[in-house]
């Protein structure tokens, strides 16, 4: 009996383990429904699966992982490793099979879901829709610019139009492009070669002919020719090349002076003709530096019109066509740069002065002298006349109303009268503190009289050098360039005062205003009578 008790307490024990095992894995099914068949946990060591879990895995020593729980944001799901914890702490036996679920951990919280690649490319999809829907109906109805801007749906025949064109804008006075100046104007824009007699005095003693400066400008060639240099006189080679337009039908040509200067025999090459035309020289002004050639044509010339260069403006596009360097019809543009400049070329001490050019970017080089500058209507508005041999994008031209006003002289070859030019015969120079100093005076403004030219009405007035001249006609002067300016401003024959300051003394001294080119004439005939 003993035996038999014995026996059935053990199979009592072991009914009771396996019903607590069934128990617990009831327990276990039916938290795992409480728990929203949650398949993750948050622990705060490695990632793990419940399902996966291993009894050994929750066994860990504490010298195994060291951590400071945080505060949880949220509670943590129920699971069956908080569930058996929960089960430890309530001390009734009852594994936490039936506790856990009315404590505070008790939660379902709602799967989770990933985000697909699909959900993500439909959401780009609407968001790109919309955003597009949003553009087109602002630019429709003209939402983000002002009211007076006409609609879109207005200008689609005229946008149209203009894209079906295919033509260029026009320039403001008239023509499309550079190329129509060129087709235009081109043809009448001739070449010109020149030639001397080997030994002759033309070639020898011409005053530009041994100016570096303008033999490279004018594109010099006479140097290359060995055999022609050794010949004999009389012989004809080579002295230059420049340009020259078609101003008239009947083979009128205009061309720098320096141009043909020193030459025995001219030639002109017109476009569409093979043969160069044998040139005559009807007029030239060496102070003006202006040329007008004859050729014979059997037919009418191909022509350019003189513009107005008082009506282009200062930033305004021109065109230049010239021979650059015997490269014919070389076509070069840029802008008006300035207008009125003054330079100065020298010849073994003589001084070629220009006045009151235009100045240009156009891209001028030795050959273009001579050449028309055009404007943006084909009209000629300057003659290429220099470029600075210092700097690149600064060339000269001479304007058109200056070739205008004497053009018809040159054609019947009559002497061109020089425009008087207002002077007093004095070198001046700018008042100084040291200069004060230096005299010994205590005026330190005005223009100092250095030199007095004999003759001069500055001679007969009897000025002397040292003189401080402080006004003009009552107006003060505190510069020379001031007391210059103010003389250019009078007329030839017009009496001035200047006011005087000699040796601490003031006075008024009574000037009548002279020609310098009528008294440099009779300087030079005294000069050659002598």
């Amino acid at each position: 009996m003993e035996d038999q008790r014995k026996f059935d307490s053990n199979n009592s024990n072991e009914r009771s383990s396996d019903d607590s095992t069934q128990h617990e894995q009831a327990a276990a099914r039916q938290n795992g429904e409480a728990g929203g068949n949650s398949h993750y946990y948050y622990a705060y060591g490695p990632y793990q699966s419940v399902k996966s879990e291993e009894p050994s895995a929750t066994k860990m020593d504490a010298k195994d992982v060291e951590v400071t729980p945080p505060t949880p944001v949220k509670p943590l799901p129920f699971s069956s490793t908080t569930r058996t914890s929960y089960g430890q702490l309530d001390g009734q036996g009852n594994g936490g099979g039936q506790s856990g679920p009315s404590s505070n951990w008790q939660y379902k919280q709602p799967e989770k879901k990933r985000s697909s690649f699909r959900s993500m490319f439909v959401s780009f999809l609407a968001g790109a829709l919309v955003v597009s829907t949003l553009m087109f109906t602002a630019d429709y109805y003209n939402l983000f610019t002002s009211n007076n801007m006409p609609a879109a749906t207005s200008n689609a025949g005229a946008a149209q139009t203009v894209a079906n064109t295919n033509q260029p804008a026009p320039f403001p006075n008239g023509t499309t492009s550079v190329a129509d100046v060129v087709k235009t104007a081109g043809p009448a824009v001739v070449k010109i070669e020149t030639f001397s007699k080997s030994g002759g005095a033309n070639s020898s003693n011409s005053w530009w002919y041994n100016d570096p400066y303008f033999r490279q400008f004018f594109g010099d060639s006479s140097g290359g020719n060995d055999e022609g240099s050794s010949s004999q006189g009389g012989q004809l080679q080579p002295l230059g090349i420049g340009t020259g337009f078609i101003f008239e039908k009947d083979g009128y040509i205009l061309t720098n002076n320096h141009v043909i200067e020193g030459a025995d025999q001219v030639q002109v090459y017109v476009d569409g003709f093979e043969k160069p035309f044998d040139a005559k020289v009807l007029g030239k002004s060496d102070e003006l530096d202006l040329a007008v050639l004859k050729i014979e044509g059997e037919a009418d010339l191909p022509t350019v019109q003189l513009g107005d260069s008082e009506q282009i403006a200062v930033g305004e596009q021109v065109v230049a066509i010239g021979n650059p360097s015997g490269f014919d019809h070389t076509v070069t543009t840029g802008v008006l740069s300035a207008k009125g400049r003054e330079i100065e070329a020298s010849d073994n001490g003589r001084a070629k002065k220009y006045t009151n050019l235009l100045q240009t970017d156009a891209s001028i080089n030795p050959g273009n002298s001579g050449g028309p500058l055009l404007n943006m209507k084909g009209e000629v508005i300057g003659m290429n006349v220099a470029v600075s041999k210092d700097a690149q994008g600064i060339g000269f031209a001479i304007p058109s109303n200056t070739i205008t006003k004497v053009v018809e002289d040159l054609k019947a070859n009559r002497e061109i009268p020089k425009e008087p030019v207002p002077f007093i015969g004095a070198t001046l120079a700018s008042m100084t503190d040291q200069i004060a100093t230096q005299l010994g005076t205590d005026v330190k403004e005005g223009a100092l009289v250095t030199n007095v030219v004999f003759g001069s009405p500055a001679y007969e007035a009897e000025l002397r050098a040292y003189d401080i001249i402080t006004a003009i006609d009552g107006e003060s002067v505190k510069t020379n360039q001031e007391l210059i300016e103010a003389v250019s401003k009078k007329k030839v024959g017009d009496s001035v005062k200047l006011t005087v300051h000699r040796n601490g003394k003031s006075a008024e001294v009574s000037v009548k205003i002279g020609d310098r080119n009528k008294f440099e004439e009779q300087i030079n005939q005294q000069q050659t009578q002598r």
